[in-house]
């Protein structure tokens, strides 16, 4: 390894633990390894034509320029989009804090209490300020947002129409949104001027933007009380700093309130990543996608937080599922709940009310200087200048300052928590007028006033000194696991280094604080970066153009699924819509397919876990001409480098299909075969995963969508210039933009031989597991010459039904031995999917095998009858502090075996703050909503 050598350093066995784990495997190079696991009918023996791996200096120097061909203007342009100061404590702490951002999605409740409690603040937030219910935590953008309450309004709503009212003051790159969603699900969106236009006679739900896009604040109680007299569904899309002072949805009876809280502490990042919010009545709560945290108790009656009803969307109703959301948006909802902790409700009525008085300010000096402004605003002015629009907006960007060209007559400016009086007199020269001097009162209408109290819970009242802030989120963060304490071996999700250089530049001004519709000419830096990283991950997966607007897995599913629907529409076959999926697919495959307007056909699977390739065959035939598409995972959902892929394509296409492969898998590809070269025509790739951005407790992610070139027509189209063959599928032209330094880096610095040297040290590593573990718990399926591609699957089934030790006994008690557990129960029930990757060293591999054949032995000594079947180290798993240090010890095993079991240093030991987690108990008593400190009191 030389000084410079990164790959070495993200890649965690040297040379010699390399021979070590090839000799336990049985092969004498990884190449050989490769060739025995890999169909040669997919083997790809070329080199990745990528620029020469860069040095982390170097690295960073290049990402400099980029970042300085970037212009930091002062943004005024709103739409959704606003400046705000993140707390450098929150800053430091949270966003640059490898405790938050490794972690994984809080699936183990018992180890991740912290995050839990922080969503559980957002939740609150939300809520206390929508005047709503209950609140998930959280959603991808405003604009998907928007587009799940519109199909949750549809499940919900009396009326059967299928007629979508959206206000015409709504954001217009959620009505685009709305729009690509609304049309394979045969929904009609109807965009009408709600102050000339009446309602309809018959819909089943309303969209209500609060405040408008134009910055109007409006009384749109009549409306509600209209819309649910015809059966409907009120949405109102709020603007949560603004319902601090303005009077909530929920007091006139709104029934779904969704947004962004983008303008709590998230920098824009040039479109994302931002957390959405999703906030309903109450009767609606069990209709909420997307992740819900909620109150549950131990297993020694204390409060304990989990996520409620975590399985009922897709993985339980699959095909049946109205929502494909699967990647939340964590990090940035802690970040946004942070911001509300830190400022409390008198802070940000505060920062309200100074935004709004600038506001009130600027309008006065337009007003003054004869420009007609609207009345009745919180923080965005819309004037007009008839025919000087263009001109204005030049003058002012000439000034340093970016406002919206609304049409030739109107110009939009918004205020914001950044907004200096040296601002407003930049703005007031571009309109040609004179700086305003005079004190201005409100221009919120008295009748909107809020007069309801909000944030009352202790939490929001408790850590506005930085001390306390910092000891809270310190707390917090102790309470968790995760990469930066250990091991995190979970199957499919590839939790691997997330390099510090590659962190570093989310952070830099030039590229944190740009707004998704600054003009070109101040964004050619991330133009640039976006169009490698495009060109990059094309030539990584041998298609032919790629799209990174989807900002999760789920939404790139969609994205190519409608390409392909808009392909086949293009040419006269609108009636393909048969989509084959596999019986061993992810849920969100099913899902995305019904969401694209496609009818699902399950095709079975074999007795190893292959796709059945005569049920194939079979429903090809049955459904031939209908056939529009098959989702396939490749390397399996099992873990295998099935070997009938090329022919599965090749079927599909003699039939007229087109053949997705879901990129989830990638990690055993990259550098040894291209999934666009083996007959695949579009892929959705998880950045999240393979490309080393961070899952930051669930979220953020990012999809890209990669085809083949007659589908790159159908690509996500720019949300403010949208059409029916390139809808918009996130609420910005590039998505999470603001995190696409991170794979950007990550490709720099590995260059074509370090990438394809992860891969096989990933399938090496993972081979290495199964072979050391097979010999303790049977390997469930394998491929070519019994070997695992990335991942294994252990199977606890035959140790379950010998011994009553459940697979959630096993990851239970890896808590006590320091891990966390991997993937329980999918794709297979009652095993565990381990996923090690290319990043863990030899040391820890070893551990995590140690920790499982420790595991195993306890299980014999259960199966035995040395320990009663209802009380042993694994059915009391995870052991707190507090149990074992109780004066009372009335187990029939010694507190040394719960609390440090084979392998564990008392010195590094963590502890997980509660103990086993009732989810059923939680599902019944469903508490969402930060509980009272009485709660907790013993």
């Amino acid at each position: 390894m030389t000084v410079d050598d990164f790959a070495a350093r993200h890649i965690g066995p040297d040379p010699d633990s390399e021979r070590q784990m090839l000799d336990a495997v049985g092969y004498s190079s990884i190449d050989e390894l490769m060739d025995a696991a890999i169909p040669e009918v997919i083997r790809w023996h070329g080199t990745l034509d990528l620029p020469a791996a860069a040095s982390e200096e170097e690295t960073i120097r290049e990402l400099r320029a980029l970042a300085a061909r970037n212009t930091v203007a002062v943004s005024m342009i709103g739409l959704g989009y606003h400046g705000t100061h993140t707390p450098a404590v929150v800053r430091r702490n949270v966003l640059e804090n490898p405790a938050w951002y490794t972690a994984y999605t809080p699936y183990q409740p018992e180890i991740s209490q912290g995050r839990l409690e922080a969503l559980l603040n957002f939740q609150t937030m939300v809520t206390d300020l929508t005047g709503l219910a209950t609140a998930n935590a959280s959603m991808l953008d405003e604009g998907t947002a928007a587009a799940e309450a519109m199909t949750l309004a549809r499940r919900a709503a009396k009326s059967r129409s299928n007629v979508y009212v959206v206000d015409a003051d709504a954001l217009p790159q959620t009505i685009a949104v709305l729009t690509g969603r609304a049309e394979p699900l045969g929904i009609e969106v109807r965009v009408l001027d709600l102050t000339t236009e009446a309602l309809p006679g018959d819909f089943f739900g309303l969209h209500l933007q609060y405040p408008g896009a134009s910055g109007a604040v409006r009384d749109h109680a009549d409306l509600v009380g209209a819309a649910h007299a015809a059966g409907a569904l009120v949405t109102v899309a709020a603007d949560l700093l603004a319902l601090t002072l303005l009077r909530p949805p929920g007091e006139i009876g709104a029934d779904i309130a969704a947004g962004t809280t983008q303008r709590f502490g998230v920098p824009m990042g040039f479109g994302g990543p931002h957390a959405g919010y999703l906030a309903v009545r109450s009767g609606l709560e069990r209709m909420l996608p997307g992740r819900l945290v909620g109150v549950s108790k131990d297993t020694d009656g204390n409060p304990a937080y989990r996520l409620a009803l975590q399985t009922r969307e897709q993985h339980i109703r699959r095909e049946k599922a109205t929502s494909n959301i699967c990647t939340a948006q964590v990090l940035l909802a802690v970040m946004a709940s942070m911001y509300a902790v830190y400022h409390g409700p008198d802070g940000l009525r505060a920062i309200a009310r100074r935004t709004h008085a600038m506001a009130a300010r600027l309008a006065a000096g337009l007003r003054a200087g004869g420009v007609q402004v609207a009345d009745a605003f919180f923080d965005t002015v819309t004037a007009t200048v008839p025919g000087r629009a263009a001109e204005v907006v030049a003058a002012a960007e000439q000034r340093g300052v970016n406002l919206r060209l609304v049409d030739a007559d109107r110009v939009g400016v918004a205020c914001d928590e950044t907004t200096t009086s040296a601002h407003l007199a930049a703005v007031w020269a571009a309109f040609g007028v004179p700086e305003c001097t005079d004190e201005v009162g409100t221009e919120l209408p008295g009748a909107l006033v809020r007069t309801t109290d909000f944030l009352t819970h202790p939490v929001f009242r408790s850590h506005h000194s930085e001390t306390s802030m910092l000891r809270y989120l310190r707390r917090l963060a102790d309470s968790d696991y995760a990469l930066d304490r250990g091991m995190i071996p979970l199957g499919s999700c590839t939790m691997k280094l997330n390099a510090t250089t590659e962190m570093e530049p989310v952070s830099w001004p030039e590229f944190a604080h740009i707004h998704p519709l600054a003009p070109a000419g101040q964004t050619a830096g991330y133009r640039e970066l976006i169009a490698s990283l495009e060109r990059w991950l094309a030539e990584v997966t041998g298609y032919d153009a790629v799209s990174v607007q989807p900002n999760a897995g789920s939404q790139g599913e969609l994205a190519g699924l409608l390409a392909i629907r808009a392909y086949h529409r293009s040419r006269g076959a609108a009636h393909r819509d048969v989509c084959l999926i596999p019986s061993s697919a992810h849920g969100t495959n099913a899902a995305s397919a019904v969401m694209a307007g496609m009818r699902v056909v399950v095709v079975g699977c074999d007795a190893d876990g292959n796709v059945d390739l005569v049920d194939l065959d079979v429903k090809i035939e049955k459904h031939r001409d209908a056939l529009a598409a098959i989702m396939v995972t490749y390397p399996s959902t099992h873990g295998v480098y099935e070997t009938g892929i090329a022919s599965l394509c090749a079927k599909v296409h003699d039939a007229g299909g087109q053949v997705y492969v879901d990129g989830a898998n990638l990690n055993a590809l990259v550098g040894f075969a291209k999934p666009g070269r083996f007959g695949a025509d579009v892929s959705h790739l998880n950045l999240h995963k393979t490309f080393c951005i961070p899952h930051g407790g669930g979220g953020p992610g990012v999809g890209p969508v990669a085809v083949r070139a007659h589908l790159a027509p159908f690509l996500p189209g720019d949300p403010l210039a949208a059409s029916g063959d390139r809808p918009a599928i996130s609420a910005a032209r590039y998505g999470s933009a603001g995190i696409l330094p991170i794979p950007w880096a990550y490709l720099r610095m590995m260059g074509a031989e370090g990438l394809t040297r992860a891969t096989g040290v990933a399938v090496l590593a993972a081979n290495y597991v199964a072979a050391r573990l097979r010999g303790h718990y049977p390997v469930l399926y394998a491929g070519n010459k019994g070997l695992v591609a990335h991942e294994c699957i252990l199977d606890l089934r035959p140790l379950t039904k010998a011994t009553g030790v459940s697979v959630d006994d096993v990851a239970k008690r890896l808590i006590d031995y320091g891990f966390h557990a991997p993937t329980m129960s999918f794709p297979v029930a009652g095993t565990l999917m381990v996923e090690p990757t290319e990043s863990e060293d030899l040391a820890e591999l070893d551990r995590f095998c140690e920790a499982m054949i420790a595991i195993r032995g306890e299980i014999d000594r259960v199966g035995s009858g040395e320990w009663p079947a209802g009380d042993n180290p694994l059915s009391n798993a995870p052991h707190t502090a507090v149990m074992v240090s109780a004066d009372s010890w009335p187990h029939p095993y010694p507190r040394s075996v719960a609390a440090y079991p084979p392998g564990v240093s008392p010195a590094g030991k963590y502890w997980a703050p509660v103990r086993r987690v009732d989810g059923a108990y939680g599902d019944r008593n469903l508490v969402c909503s930060c509980p009272s400190p009485e709660a907790f009191e013993d």
